[in-house]
């Protein structure tokens, strides 16, 4: 089989406008005439022929397009516990399991619905149907219940699938009795929001809605599933360890042909060391967390906190005492996040008889990558840890040395919370490894081992400022 060419039919002086197209789907999934900006939609739609050609090789995924909307329906080789769903309001604080519950409820309220609905009869629709649920409910007196249910019709109305015509949410919220908001219903934004790979009501498991690898295959369609998985790697993590995937796809990270159809698919560049590969946007754009950047105190303080573990390493007599080992296995986290996922799985409504009942194959696939850890031990090396403690008197220092005030009215008496929420993010960038004891530093964090702070005095606004220089000789 040929080989697949990326943008073939685009010439070189559209081809900006094209990867501007691609990086807008990978980051967006639905696009829609307000979503995520006007115009975008007709970016996409412009190049959609071949965008869909490009996703399904490439990656496997499928991208459908009306004249409406723009769906990319992914495909998942393992789950990821820091992609979340965002509060569209100026908090963006990631949903909680209510909202995310309440969220499922409304789009199946609004499905069969007509072409508008007030918010008070949404509310009404869904409310039995909450409370029907254990430990859910729906109590418009109980604390945090109607901010929840405006945050989810604030996101879905951010998305293009309602569009407010009267009243408001706040209104609702302040008084249900009085206050109300009409909406318009975008039904095929609507059903494009959610659109799961498999039917849930056949899943015995979510394990379910993983990538089966390719059995009882040739050589060559082997090498393209793995080809393909390591293409999403890259494309959907911030870094990828080579010590971390199976061998197959290891092979696959390694060939030039990878960073060569990446490069000329998204415009951007491929970074790749003897620990692993990343795809770096240096406009900071392409990607719901920055870093390192001008952001809010957590993106300072795990930027400070990379800083002070950088002079912590780098200092002979301080380094020696740090303790190493080498970080869990990824099939054995993978299997506890499925499990954690699959208590909430309901006992009741799904179809026995159609049910995905023993899906082997992806159990397979993370006893695959348990085996493949354990033989290839020799090259995972031991990384270093940075317990607890240390850190502690790290986030004190950062304290001590700049102000409370520095770090905003929400962290000023709460360094701990501060502390949390840092290394939270550091790990969802995969460049700390979170343990109960502290956290094991992985070998991406080195790439900003001269990461410099330059804080003089808090700023006008009372927030600290600083630039970041990261390492460009790295190893």
């Amino acid at each position: 089989m040929a080989a697949h060419r990326v943008a073939a039919t685009v010439e070189s002086a559209q081809l900006g406008s094209y990867q501007q197209a691609a990086r807008l789907m990978l980051l967006h999934s639905v696009i829609s005439d307000a979503h995520p900006r006007p115009g975008a939609l007709s970016s996409v739609l412009r190049w959609a022929d071949e965008l869909a050609e490009d996703f399904r090789s490439l990656f496997g995924y499928t991208l459908h397009t009306t004249a409406r909307h723009a769906r990319l329906i992914r495909r998942l080789d393992a789950f990821d516990g820091s992609q979340a769903i965002v509060a569209a309001n100026s908090g963006k604080r990631p949903f909680d399991r209510r909202r995310l519950a309440y969220l499922c409820l409304v789009l199946a309220c609004l499905h069969r619905s007509r072409i508008e609905i007030t918010l008070a009869d949404l509310v009404k629709d869904f409310a039995p149907y909450a409370n029907a649920i254990d430990h859910l409910g729906f109590d418009p007196t109980a604390p945090g219940h109607k901010d929840a249910v405006v945050d989810v019709m604030d996101w879905l109305a951010d998305r293009g699938a309602l569009r407010i015509s009267d009243g408001s949410t706040q209104a609702w919220a302040r008084d249900p009795d009085r206050g109300d908001a009409l909406y318009d219903i975008d039904h095929d934004v609507c059903t494009a929001l959610f659109r799961p790979g498999k039917p849930l009501q056949h899943l015995a498991s979510a394990v379910g809605l993983l990538e089966t690898p390719a059995g009882g295959t040739g050589r060559d369609a082997r090498r393209r599933h793995a080809a393909q998985r390591a293409r999403r790697a890259v494309i959907e993590h911030p870094v990828v360890y080579f010590a971390e995937t199976d061998p197959e796809t290891s092979v696959a990270l390694r060939q030039p042909t990878l960073a060569e159809d990446l490069v000329r698919f998204t415009g951007l560049q491929i970074e790749r060391r003897a620990e692993g590969i990343m795809l770096v946007d240096t406009t900071g754009h392409f990607t719901d967390k920055r870093f390192p950047g001008r952001g809010g105190s957590v993106n300072r303080t795990a930027g400070l906190l990379l800083a002070k573990i950088a002079d912590l390493q780098e200092d002979p007599d301080r380094a020696r005492l740090l303790k190493r080992m080498p970080p869990p296995a990824p099939g054995e986290e993978q299997a506890n996040l499925l499990a954690c996922i699959d208590l909430a799985l309901p006992q009741s409504g799904t179809l026995t008889a159609l049910s995905v009942d023993a899906p082997a194959a992806a159990h397979d696939a993370l006893q695959e990558l348990d085996d493949a850890e354990a033989s290839d031990s020799a090259r995972t090396a031991a990384l270093p840890l940075v317990e607890r403690a240390r850190l502690q008197e790290m986030i004190t220092e950062l304290y001590e040395e700049f102000g409370p005030t520095s770090f905003t009215s929400k962290w000023q008496a709460d360094p701990t919370g501060l502390l949390d929420a840092a290394v939270t993010l550091l790990a969802d960038l995969r460049l700390v490894h979170p343990l109960p004891g502290g956290v094991l530093i992985r070998p991406a964090a080195g790439r900003y081992r001269n990461i410099t702070a330059v804080l003089p005095r808090p700023n006008t606004d009372g927030q600290f400022a600083f630039d970041f220089a990261a390492a460009e000789d790295a190893p």
